[in-house]
């Protein structure tokens, strides 16, 4: 019998460790402990911003200031990676030596029980956090060879003199932002026009226009009908009837949360583990963390998230987490983007009042020199002055936001923005400017 049982490995392990440090009798359970860590450490988002890094170095150096040419390594990098992850794992089993440690499939199979290995365990609380898989839609014959997923792309040890990109959620601009600045000849597919639907106009132009500039070929309103890998290459045909040959094609069209781990009917799934807003299922004291509630697939509101439930089972009454101050970001090149609270969409269609200040980045003499010369700022007040969110294109944007973070977090009005003084010459000061200009 334990206190805790956590199901899945990824960022769930941040709670068990505080549970286990409070004196629980905790168990984590992980199919692969090698995997320990999670979708984030191993196949997502420290391994997919190392690649960034170095592809951004090559995309940097063709310049006319700088002589030669410049190659990604890929069987370097991969191997660089490798002994990273290998690092941080074992860092992480470290950390996780208080509690016990189970490898195995799970199963919720009855309140307050799970079944592993062949044996039933008991706990009074349960918290799933087993994360989400690539989605590939059915007429796609993926072979982790020349149709591939964001789960084998970080495994290329040599770079395709081509790739098709299906999807341009995060990880499909992502990718493309990666494959496109090291050097690689880039087809994007998207089966509508919808790229960053949700950001404001103005952003999702400027997006449209740096991948162009960096020599994105753009295929929109194409719905990919079959892909199927052949002698030629992949061949892709599309619902218009048209088709292309590509020696590459990586399937970038979501994610969608791994709810296997229910047999218990007292536990409802729809697009995840339905959970409230504390993140408890139809089963009282039965948790769902992370991806697979399907709220915010994100590695560190998974955290938030573990860390809530765990201090809330330790009766510490934590603060209700609000999702809209999490930060979201895709990390595209040179410019990323970024966003937390209130966007312009969501003001619209929630009716709230609100007030726009927008700065573009060419005001700014910084942007010449770091691509930055098509970057947006914008920030949104309500009637009262508060801050409602902010949405940035500037390069290294997921960092720029944490000003604006923190001002949600601390119930900041735009007069306590104003006595801010951001340094020059830095892109932060074109935030600083659209306070002043509310």
């Amino acid at each position: 019998m334990y206190d805790i049982i956590y199901i899945g490995g990824g960022l769930n392990y941040a709670g068990a460790i505080v549970a286990a440090k409070n004196g629980k009798k905790v168990a984590l359970i992980e199919r692969d402990l090698k995997q320990l860590g999670g979708i984030c450490l191993h196949k997502g988002c420290i391994p997919s911003k190392m690649f960034l890094h170095y592809s951004n170095l090559v995309y940097e150096s063709r310049n006319e200031i700088v002589e030669g040419e410049v190659k990604l390594n890929m069987k370097t990098l991969f191997e660089k990676k490798e002994a990273l992850l290998e690092s941080v794992t074992k860092v992480v089993q470290k950390q996780c030596s208080h509690f016990e440690l189970l490898e195995g499939d799970a199963k919720v199979v009855a309140p307050h029980k799970v079944e592993v290995n062949g044996k039933i365990l008991e706990s009074e609380y349960i918290v799933i956090g087993t994360g989400s898989s690539p989605f590939v839609p059915n007429e796609i014959q993926c072979n982790s060879e020349d149709i591939i997923t964001s789960n084998d792309v970080l495994n290329l040890q040599e770079l395709p003199s081509k790739v098709a990109i299906y999807g341009t959620g995060a990880i499909g601009l992502e990718m493309t932002s990666f494959f496109v600045t090291a050097g690689v000849e880039v087809t994007l597919i998207d089966r509508e026009d919808a790229m960053l639907k949700h950001a404001h106009s103005k952003i999702q132009d400027a997006m449209k226009l740096q991948l162009e500039k960096l020599g994105v070929n753009f295929l929109n309103n194409h719905a990919i009908k079959s892909a199927k890998s052949t002698k030629k290459g992949v061949h892709i045909t599309f619902e218009d009837k048209s088709s292309i040959y590509m020696p590459l094609l990586l399937v970038a069209t979501g994610r969608r949360a791994n709810v296997d781990v229910i047999a218990c009917e007292d536990i409802v799934i729809a697009r995840g583990i339905v959970t409230d807003e504390q993140f408890e299922t139809s089963l009282e004291k039965h948790y769902a963390i992370g991806d697979c509630n399907a709220k915010l697939q994100l590695a560190h509101a998974a955290r938030a998230e573990a860390l809530y439930v765990t201090n809330k089972i330790l009766g510490k009454k934590p603060k209700v987490l609000n999702l809209e101050h999490v930060v979201k970001f895709i990390h595209t090149l040179p410019m990323s983007y970024a966003v937390v609270g209130k966007t312009k969409s969501q003001l619209l269609k929630e009716n709230i009042a609100y007030k726009e200040s927008l700065v573009t980045l060419n005001q700014f003499t910084y942007s010449v020199y770091n691509h930055a010369s098509h970057g947006v700022m914008v920030s949104y007040i309500d009637d009262e002055g508060f801050i409602l969110g902010a949405e940035i294109l500037a390069p290294h944007a997921e960092e720029l936001i944490a000003t604006v973070a923190m001002g949600l977090a601390g119930e900041m009005d735009v007069s306590q923005a104003k006595r801010t003084i951001l340094a020059h010459p830095t892109f932060s000061e074109a935030l600083e400017r659209t306070f002043y200009k509310l």
